[in-house]
């Protein structure tokens, strides 16, 4: 069985392989390091460029790059990647539409050790909101290197969320549809559990406790917004109810998207939202990511037992 592999290097690997025939395709990095960008440094040392900690001329630098026919992709701490620099891209890759791929490791609690300030719970709110920008929130490390191959044609912005843990492959072997946004994990008859994330483990995991008391509950991973809304509320028709699980603030986030997919197609069903409260707060909780989700009753435990009262 081959050693697991994080998301972050399955999406550099893949980069790699394509920027050896495609010279467009260029590494900006916000003085990160990894050993999957090493084999940039060295053996395509004119394809990757350090701006040091300064993420807004990261983007900067992206986006002229785009502008002269380059494939960029700029690399930082998902925290930083996406606050930092926001109103460069929201002039640049929203206003402007120049296509450079933004992407951030660390997303949800994936810094669990680091506090709030490396905590990221606002960002698909925020990225969901600019036109022109799309984002890919990835589960597995098979997921992180389809996202990776799509960007390199990607036809505007899109923002690439990766999780810093190791994870279980969820989607190795499987035909991504990336017209659609979502895959669809597990069939459900009583409810649909929608995930993104670090959260689709954790959506499984619920699904398996429910499958005890038994109650059959669907699993969907959406990892791309905007995302086929005509067929992501027909596949969540299916199931008399709807509940959302993702790593980040409810207001504006994944949850919140589904909402607005229902109601924007009159599809009346009830959905329950989980995640970092309404309207939330930041964690100062340490010793480890389970640890902090404890605090917003996000165990899959009390998940599990939340969604069984909704069904009754």
């Amino acid at each position: 069985m081959p050693n697991p592999i994080s998301q972050r290097d399955s999406f550099w690997n893949k980069i790699y392989e394509i920027a050896r025939d495609d010279r467009r395709v260029v590494i900006v990095s916000a003085d990160m390091g990894a050993p999957a960008l090493d084999q940039f440094r060295l053996n395509l040392p004119g394809q990757f460029i350090n701006v040091g900690i300064a993420e807004q001329n990261g983007i900067l630098v992206a986006s002229g790059l785009a502008r002269e026919g380059k494939r960029p992709f700029f690399y930082a701490i998902a925290p930083f990647a996406v606050m930092r620099p926001i109103e460069l891209v929201r002039v640049n890759n929203a206003i402007m539409n120049i296509p450079i791929t933004i992407v951030g490791v660390g997303a949800g609690f994936s810094y669990e050790d680091s506090g709030p300030t490396h905590h990221l719970l606002e960002d698909i709110a925020l990225m969901r909101a600019f036109p022109n920008i799309t984002i890919h929130s990835t589960s597995d490390a098979a997921l992180a290197a389809a996202v990776a191959e799509q960007s390199c044609s990607w036809p505007n912005a899109n923002y690439v969320r990766l999780d810093r843990q190791v994870l279980p492959d969820i989607h190795a072997g499987s035909k991504l549809d990336f017209q659609a946004g979502f895959a669809d994990l597990r069939p459900g008859k009583q409810a649909t559990l929608v995930a993104t994330g670090y959260m689709v483990h954790k959506a499984l995991n619920v699904a398996d406790l429910l499958k005890k008391d038994g109650i059959d509950l669907g699993v969907v991973d959406l990892f791309q917004l905007p995302c086929d809304g005509d067929a992501l509320a027909a596949r969540l028709s299916r199931a008399p109810a709807v509940f959302t699980l993702e790593e980040h603030f409810l207001p504006g986030g994944m949850g919140s998207a589904i909402l607005e997919i229902l109601a924007d197609r009159g599809v009346a069903l009830p959905v329950r939202r989980f995640g970092m409260g309404n309207p939330g707060t930041y964690s100062y909780a340490y010793g480890g990511r389970e640890i902090i989700h404890d605090t917003y009753n996000l165990s899959p435990e009390q998940i599990a037992a939340d969604i069984c009262q909704a069904l009754k």
